[in-house]
């Protein structure tokens, strides 16, 4: 009896040990696709703020400015775009929880506003402006207002868009990690404004208005394959027929 109990000891150990075996070769699999949807949140902050495709913004907006103001509007510009991406981490769920909107329905809405902001940046348009802002910028200018924050920073290189990528991503995080690798992007992206901004004559006259616009344009549609696939997603939550019948 003691014999038969041990043999089969003997197997159940064999069986994990396999097992183990298994899992150790699957896992780095595993570990890619993580990462790659860890990366995901980059490529679409990238790909929304854009900033080479805002340079053509910064240098008509800066011609007036001397070399310290210019370098200050540049600093003040970067902080703020990464500001605004990790307070829309931090922060950003708990506001549409005390207005009670499902993650669903803002992940519905937030993906539209990306699929519309996708649209122009494929006719070669920054993301996040509007037709009036570069009036807005003049009437700025001609007051002696900075216009590091507002227009610049805000809505030209983060706005809507920006914060409803950042709230939905947030919620798929599982460990402070994750969290702590998203506001790492707002680094990211702060650091890519301000070498951009910073190299923004080089780069008009290494890329041209050619160069920068087709750019934009392969932002563009990266930018609408993520947002499809977030608005994908909000509407097999809010209506679970969808993805039975996509399953079919």
């Amino acid at each position: 009896m003691r014999d038969s109990q041990e043999l089969e000891r003997g197997a159940c150990q064999e069986v994990l040990c396999a097992g183990q075996r298994v899992a150790h070769f699957t896992r780095p699999g595993t570990a890619r696709i993580a990462a790659m949807d860890l990366l995901k949140p980059l490529i679409a902050l990238l790909a929304i703020v854009n900033p080479i495709g805002v340079v053509p913004f910064f240098i008509h907006f800066t011609q007036g400015l001397d070399a310290a103001q210019r370098r200050h509007t540049i600093r003040v510009s970067s902080f703020t775009a990464f500001c605004v991406i990790s307070i829309s981490a931090l922060a950003g769920l708990q506001v549409i929880e005390f207005f009670g909107i499902s993650l669903a329905s803002f992940q519905v809405g937030g993906g539209t506003l990306l699929l519309i902001s996708a649209l122009q940046m494929l006719n070669a348009q920054p993301a996040e402006s509007r037709r009036g802002d570069v009036s807005e910028v003049e009437k700025k200018i001609d007051a002696g207002a900075s216009i590091a924050v507002v227009p610049l920073t805000i809505p030209l290189l983060t706005g809507p868009a920006t914060i409803s990528t950042m709230v939905i991503y947030a919620d798929q995080t599982r460990h402070w990690t994750q969290l702590a690798a998203l506001v790492g992007y707002g680094v990211v992206v702060g650091l890519a404004t301000f070498a951009s901004f910073s190299a923004a004559g080089r780069i008009a006259r290494w890329l041209g208005q050619t160069g920068i616009n087709v750019m934009t344009r392969l932002m563009g549609l990266i930018l609408a394959a993520l947002a499809v696939e977030i608005m994908a997603e909000g509407l097999t939550k809010l209506f679970p027929v969808l993805a039975t019948g996509v399953a079919r």
